[in-house]
This record gives C-alpha cells, structure tokens and sequence, in this order.
C-alpha cells in the first residue's frame, strides 16, 4: 500500500531539524513541508479551510478554534517555549515605567489573540494586579479564527507596531523585542523577572503545539501516534533542551502550561467557558506521553 503523503507546515525548529531534513522518517507516511515565513501564516489557512493535514499551531489560536468547532485535533508536541517577561517594550526615554502605568494607556499588540499576548496580559493581571480592561488596546492583524469578534482598536493602515511606539502613538507595545537603543524592555531586567516567575509557578509558557485534521485522526489515527512519536524521537536524538524544559512533549508535561492557558484565554474572553485539558485531546492523542 502507498504510503500517506501529509501536507505539513512546522518551523525551523533545532529538536525536529533531522525530520524536517528527511534523516527520520516513519514507514507508515512521508511529510510533504510547506514553508511558511514567518510560520505563523499558517495558522489562519489551517483554522479556516483546514489547508494541511499537520501545522504546528500556537495554544491560543487551537483553543479559539475549538471552540468554535473547528475540525483539528492536538498533540502535545510543543515547537516553542519561551519565558515571556522580555516580550514587552516601552520608549527608553520614559523613565522607570511598572506593569500599572499601563493602566489608561495605548498599548499595541500585532492581534489580540496571539499567544505571547495572552501569556503577558495573564502575566500583568495575575501576577502584577493590571486592569486588563483599563488599557486602550491597539491591533494590527485580525484574528486567526474568523468568528472571534475583535473589539479593539485596529491600527491606520500602513502603520507598523515598533514605529508608533517610537512615535509616541503608544505607550508600550507587547510581544515584540527590538535592539532599538530608544526602546526599552517593560520589566528592567526581564530574565530575572521570568525567574521569578518561574519560582512562583512552575510552568513553562509553551506558545507553539502541533495540530492535525480532525478527518486524519478519525481515519488513521495510527498515523497521528506515529507522527507524535516520529517528533518525540527527533527531540530525544537532538539531546537535552535545558531546565527547564521549554519544550515539553506529552500530556502531562504539558497540563500546567495548558492549565494556565485556558484560566487566561476565559479571564480575557478569548474562549467562551473553561475547558479541561484532556477535552483538548481525542481518544488517542490523549495518551501520548
């Protein structure tokens, strides 16, 4: 029998370089890769018309289109983890800025849904007491899920994130970095912050998992535990990532993360009602660890 072709879209990430690059492979399918840059891209394609049968997905962009009963199913193979404290810029020329100035502020995200936005705005509410709800909000992408109605202020056409802070058109801006000497982290020592963090909860903020089409598990589900253990595999042979590990494979490494996910999304309304991690999974992918 021929094996699957499965159109697939993940990023040049380290600990899956040697499948990416065909040097491991599974018998039961071979991965066609579609390149997207930045990967990003692909989210609202696969969300919208199901475009591969594999795209790696950010847990926000999943948890929106669950819940609006789009047909993709999770593994927990996470291709991103990143502490999210350095993810924040004001002007340098403002002085000593803390999370509650923001308060009353214009502060410019790329979406609203974004993970790395969801982790800081999380992050500033619960750990930092920010009224969410007191920051004029300013947008320059829509929503991956096209049935979320985005009430912010959407930027002028045209008009690119780091320029308005520059120009004063916002106060801070989350989910970007810059080596700009005008601009400034939020948190003056941002790596000390995420320590902080870290000790306080012991959760590694995963943005990016893997997702695949509700019609691939339901008809080959032995495909998708291949997938999953082709992936585990290539993380194992690419050795350790560090501690801790911000690239947790498997259901119960990801619980926390996923956890503290979901408690967001429903703080910030991004999805409609708590949902529990294992309602994230199918009947197969729910054992993988």
């Amino acid at each position: 029998m021929e094996k699957l072709r499965l159109r697939t879209v993940l990023g040049d990430h380290p600990h899956i370089e040697a499948v990416k690059r065909g040097e491991l492979r599974s018998g039961l399918f071979d991965l066609d890769f579609v390149e997207f840059t930045p990967t990003n891209a692909a989210f609202k394609p696969m969300v919208r018309e199901q475009a591969f049968d594999v795209c790696e997905m950010a847990i926000v962009t999943y948890l929106m289109a669950r819940a609006h009963g789009k047909p993709l199913v999770l593994l927990p193979a996470a291709m991103v983890g990143r502490f999210q404290h350095g993810h924040a810029l004001c002007r340098a020329d403002r002085g000593a800025i803390t999370p509650a100035d923001l308060e009353g502020k214009r502060v410019g995200i790329r979406s609203f849904t974004t993970t790395t936005g969801a982790w800081m705005r999380g992050i500033l509410a619960n750990d930092h007491g920010v009224n969410l709800d007191s920051i004029d909000w300013v947008t320059f992408e829509d929503p991956h899920v096209a049935e979320y109605v985005d009430h912010t202020e959407r930027a002028p056409k045209g008009s690119t994130i780091i320029q308005m802070l520059k120009d004063g058109e916002l106060d801070a801006v989350l989910g970007e970095t810059s080596n700009d000497p005008t601009l400034k982290p939020l948190f003056a020592d941002p790596a000390a912050e995420a320590a902080r963090w870290y000790a306080r909860h012991g959760v590694v903020p995963v943005n990016h998992l893997v997702v695949v089409t509700k019609q691939l598990a339901t008809a080959r589900p032995d495909v998708v535990r291949g997938l999953y253990d082709l992936l585990k595999r290539a993380k194992t042979e690419a050795g350790p990532t560090g501690a801790p590990d911000m690239l947790p494979f498997g259901v119960a490494a990801n619980r926390r993360p996923l956890e503290m996910m979901i408690d967001y999304c429903a703080q910030q309304a991004l999805i409609p009602r708590h949902v529990t991690v294992d309602e994230l999974f199918d009947a197969t992918t729910r054992d993988f660890n």
